[in-house]
């Protein structure tokens, strides 16, 4: 047999084979980037899925992050309405980790002394809290939002940018429930809330990035 034909053959087959793999489209997300996916409404913090990052320079050698989960509280929207929206979260500062099971020991550690003053949180800190008192529209899919920062027994104003990310229904299978989600960015000075260990060889600026989700 020629061996045009073989190849021609060789071809066909190919062609027969990933025919089904083509024909295939893969799933479409359930969660919409235009912000007409966006229903009014109470939402609640989605825990599971909202993670507050932070970031310092360690030293000047390196960046270092660490997360805070565990996030609870709720988000009043209306889209009509964007500048109304309002949010009050609450983070578990006593479940925050990082890479390092030392560090997040010192973290969380008790003072060496008695009635002393801890390096950091300290065992068993309270919860912050963020409760928004401002937000301004800068554009179709952004916002920045003002609003009082209540960590380690000090109430502060923080400004947070934040952005759109996506709106829409879950699959039935997983509760069928309105979601939405942002993301965010700021930047506070640990000194302000009482932490200052260390400062300048960890930063006092402490960059903070922020995955919000939000269930109906």
């Amino acid at each position: 047999m020629p061996k045009q034909i073989l190849a021609a053959l060789a071809l066909g087959g190919a062609l027969l084979l990933t025919a089904p793999l083509q024909a295939q489209k893969a799933p479409a997300l359930p969660g919409s980037k235009s912000p007409a996916a966006v229903t009014g409404g109470t939402y609640q913090a989605d825990a599971g899925h909202t993670l507050v990052r932070w970031t310092v320079d360690h030293f000047g050698f390196s960046p270092y992050t660490g997360l805070f989960g565990g996030v609870t509280g709720t988000l009043e929207l209306d889209p009509k309405r964007p500048a109304a929206a309002k949010v009050d979260v609450t983070i578990p500062v006593s479940g925050v980790t990082t890479a390092s099971a030392a560090l997040t020991a010192h973290l969380l550690r008790a003072p060496k002394e008695a009635g002393g003053k801890p390096d950091f949180f300290g065992a068993d800190p309270a919860p912050a809290r963020f409760v928004s008192t401002k937000v301004v529209v800068t554009g179709k899919e952004r916002g920045r939002i003002t609003g009082n920062l209540t960590l380690n027994g000090v109430t502060r104003p923080v400004t947070l940018d934040a952005t759109f990310y996506g709106a829409g229904k879950a699959p039935a299978a997983m509760g069928g429930k309105e979601n939405v989600g942002f993301t965010a960015r700021g930047t506070i000075l640990r000194s302000q809330f009482g932490i200052g260990y260390a400062i300048p060889l960890v930063s006092d600026a402490v960059q903070l990035e922020i995955a919000a989700a939000f269930v109906k």
